[in-house]
């Protein structure tokens, strides 16, 4: 019978199960998220009550995804927290009350792959795992709701070219073929791109790399996540 792909990676031709870590202050989190990942057929690493303990006691061993929660009781901040879980090579798939806008968004833009509410099925938390181990951006409700809601939240003021060759390069497609479909050459395309990179930096959401872009993209509803109107007065030129 072949492998269930919700539960394991693939390395070569064999499988593996997720590594999962769990970041909680909360032991009663910890256990309740462990025992799931358990019965969903993930490894479960490590767990600990903040991210100093988790790099502390991690030794070298390899996570997937790390589990982490927002508000930690340890006076640590959401970015110093996603940024040192990063730090280790994991993704980091934050398990959140949902009406902590800011601190969602603040997370998002440190790098956090996605958003999962704590008052979400057990089902829909271990698919958000699967998904962020796939490699995926979860693109999800609440992730759309923290940059809808929060007013300080810059878009990138993009024309209508720069929004095309940005959409067809973040949902996959190599910048050649996006030039071809949209019938301009290959160094056209090279320069919207350059210029949206230019224009992110800007207000202060740098998008080095095509997953960062992907991230833009959903953030500003280019992508599917939030409304996707074009501003028909913008050319891109």
């Amino acid at each position: 019978m072949a492998a269930d792909t919700t539960t394991t990676e693939t390395t070569g031709s064999a499988t593996r199960p997720v590594r999962v870590a769990i970041v909680d202050d909360h032991e009663s989190v910890r256990l309740g998220i462990q025992a799931a990942c358990q019965n969903e057929g993930f490894e479960v690493v490590l767990t600990a009550a903040s991210v100093p303990e988790y790099i502390a006691n991690l030794d070298g061993r390899e996570v997937d995804v790390v589990v982490l929660d927002l508000s930690l009781g340890d006076g640590s901040t959401v970015t110093a927290n996603v940024k040192g879980v990063q730090g280790t090579g994991s993704a980091v798939l934050v398990h959140s009350i949902a009406d902590r806008v800011a601190n969602v968004r603040e997370a998002l833009a440190a790098g956090a792959a996605g958003v999962i509410p704590k008052s979400s099925a057990t089902k829909t938390v271990m698919a958000a795992v699967a998904t962020v181990a796939r490699g995926d951006v979860l693109n999800n409700l609440e992730w759309a709701s923290a940059i809808d809601a929060d007013r300080d939240f810059a878009k990138a003021q993009l024309g209508r070219r720069e929004r095309e060759i940005l959409h067809l390069y973040a949902s996959g497609l190599p910048l050649k073929l996006a030039a071809q479909q949209l019938g301009i050459g290959y160094s056209t395309a090279r320069e919207y791109l350059d210029r949206i990179r230019v224009k992110y930096v800007e207000v202060g959401r740098p998008a080095p790399t095509k997953v960062d872009l992907l991230r833009r993209a959903v953030e500003d509803g280019i992508l599917p996540g939030l409304d996707s109107g074009i501003d028909p007065d913008g050319d891109g030129r």
